[in-house]
């Protein structure tokens, strides 16, 4: 009897130090965000894809995975079966995506850069939807990029922060100008 109580606070001890460490685990992550000074990422548009760059804090432990979604009004050029351009085509927008996987190793205090590029999509689109004719060629040329949404993930499935940012104008080729960005 006189060991029970040694044994109750022995495991009430225990049980709290192993909830401890999984609330800190799991909220380790809880506070990732953009590292300042630059709180927004810095977007690139490559003509057919849109890079982002900046840096995370507050990560915990764990791979990380970041994605980037983005949107864009498309550049095309309709051919007809003759090889010659066809003027005043409206092809849809686009989305294209990419991502970087980050290994746990390469983080430093909760910190890392990342360096996300999307993936071009397919530039002759088959059965051209955005011309006249479903014979016809459609091109893609250049992507205006409009939005974007940068997701990151610590461990990989897990959601620990998502920024939401609106182009506007509409982005040329090269760096995208800071205030062009409004980020969530």
């Amino acid at each position: 009897m006189l060991h029970t109580p040694r044994v109750a606070v022995g495991l009430a001890l225990a049980v709290g130090l192993a909830l401890a460490v999984v609330l800190d685990t799991a909220l380790g992550a809880a506070n990732v965000h953009l590292k300042p000074p630059n709180s927004e990422p810095t977007f690139i548009d490559g003509g057919l894809t849109l890079n982002a760059t900046g840096a995370l804090a507050g990560l915990g432990n764990g791979d990380v995975l970041v994605s980037l979604v983005a949107q864009a009004n498309v550049t095309a050029i309709c051919s007809n079966q003759g090889g010659h351009a066809a003027p005043g085509q409206n092809p849809p927008d686009v989305t294209v995506s990419g991502g970087q996987a980050i290994p746990e190793n390469e983080l430093k205090n909760g910190n890392t850069p990342f360096n996300v590029t999307t993936i071009a999509p397919v530039a002759i689109i088959p059965g051209a939807p955005g011309c006249s004719n479903p014979n016809w060629t459609e091109e893609i040329t250049d992507l205006s990029f409009t939005s974007a949404v940068i997701t990151v993930e610590q461990p990989v499935g897990t959601t620990v922060l998502t920024v939401s940012c609106t182009i506007d104008p509409p982005s040329v080729n090269g760096l995208v100008p800071r205030d062009a960005v409004s980020c969530q």
